[in-house]
């Protein structure tokens, strides 16, 4: 099996998710409890969230190369950003490492065109959701990506993620906004929702929707295993 680094703990009740479903999908592949060979550094969630109030990407950059060339330095193989909004950083991360890093926006959008799907609505962060690192790059795949459209919403919605879901909180109250955003983007035509933060999914699931859920988590996940077991053929 190929050795799969892990950058998580933006949060880290989302890379438990990581965690989980790729060995999962590994012990399902071989029918047993065949563990693969994961490597996780857990990132300070507390530090990344100062400096992203201070605007200060750079320092976040060297976070996750620092956590990076750890990786590398283990064995790591290939790596991944369990997390959509690190993807901000990714070019400069990956022009100072020599290995390639699983992009979560490549692997959302393999999954929607698997599907057949033209236009999905895109929740995330207020970072992912006002700036293109992530939607444009799943709209680079031929696919229509709406966003919630005022700064009411994506505010709240950043609000739930930083200070109940990052906390393992799942609130009615919110998980009823968040359900009615979704709505208002279906209205205008979303065939499907991403839930474009690796939080939302501990919060909403596919029973709670009739429009299919591209839950990246899981999403980038599979990719994740795809890469360990490439080396092997059903």
């Amino acid at each position: 099996m190929k050795t799969l680094g892990l950058i998580g703990g933006t949060s880290w009740h989302s890379t438990i998710e990581y965690y989980k479903y790729i060995n999962q999908e590994v012990n399902d592949f071989f029918g047993d409890n065949t563990n693969p060979p994961l490597l996780l550094y857990t990132l300070n969630q507390s530090a990344i969230h100062k400096y992203q109030t201070e605007n200060n990407w750079e320092a976040i950059a060297e976070l996750i190369l620092k956590a990076a060339n750890s990786l590398i330095a283990a064995g790591a193989e290939q790596l991944m950003l369990c997390a959509n909004t690190p993807h901000k950083v990714y070019p400069i991360v990956l022009q100072e490492i020599n290995i390639p890093i699983l992009h979560i926006a490549d692997a959302t959008a393999e999954a929607i065109n698997n599907m057949n799907i033209n236009k999905v609505c895109f929740l995330g962060t207020k970072y992912t959701m006002t700036e293109p690192f992530v939607s444009n790059r799943i709209a680079d795949h031929n696919i229509d990506v709406l966003l919630p459209e005022t700064e009411k919403q994506i505010n709240e919605l950043h609000r739930i993620i930083q200070q109940e879901l990052t906390y393992g909180k799942i609130i009615e109250k919110s998980k009823t906004y968040v359900l009615d955003v979704i709505q208002s983007l279906v209205e205008l035509g979303a065939e499907g929702v991403v839930l474009g933060c690796t939080e939302f999914p501990l919060m909403i699931n596919a029973s709670d929707l009739k429009i299919p859920i591209f839950n990246t988590t899981l999403i980038h996940a599979k990719a994740g295993t795809n890469f360990i077991l490439r080396n092997y053929k059903k």
